[in-house]
């Protein structure tokens, strides 16, 4: 019985002194992307692009606002069969814009495909910078403080940013 209770306290001794020899650190993803000037510049096309689209959007917006103002102004013109046609030659643009938007911005759309395109090989970066790091460093863990993660407090040592920055061959910058 004593065996056995010297065992067990041997084995809890050992899963303690290995749970705080665990080695973390944190990384902020957003402030890494800040400081890559490739991210600003697809950034910026990504920008450039969605406003071309929406502008071409809003331009059909205002043709179909247009050709219900005309049928408006005719109605009293037409036959049944005409406001018939008219209502369908417009709710087909209406549905023709929105199909568009999708196509343009939906899941999985035109601006998405081009967003994956432009900004996951520099994502690809920093996930493989961060892997060397925590193999070199030989952390077991490494948070990203500007996702979902929730930190109530964080100690500014433990911040591999800008490690994970010069890994990918840029300077760091000064933190906020």
């Amino acid at each position: 019985m004593k065996q056995i209770s010297i065992l067990f306290i041997l084995i809890c001794s050992v899963n303690i002194s290995t749970t705080f020899a665990q080695k973390f650190a944190y990384v902020d993803t957003e402030y890494i992307l800040e400081q890559i000037p490739e991210y600003e510049e697809a950034q910026n096309k990504l920008n450039q692009i969605a406003s071309d689209w929406q502008d071409e959007i809003e331009d059909m917006h205002l043709e179909v606002a247009k050709m219900y103002k005309e049928y408006q102004a005719e109605s009293v013109l037409l036959t049944e069969d005409m406001k018939k046609k008219k209502e369908e030659e417009i709710m087909a643009k209406e549905k023709a814009i929105k199909n568009i938007q999708k196509i343009k911005f939906g899941y999985e759309g035109e601006l998405f495909i081009k967003r994956q395109e432009l900004v996951k090989p520099i994502q690809d970066k920093i996930y493989d910078a961060v892997q060397k790091l925590a193999k070199s460093k030989a952390y077991d863990v490494i948070f990203d403080k500007s996702g979902g993660l929730l930190m109530l407090y964080f100690n500014p040592k433990f911040d591999k940013s800008n490690e994970v920055l010069t890994r990918m061959g840029y300077a760091a910058g000064k933190k906020k």
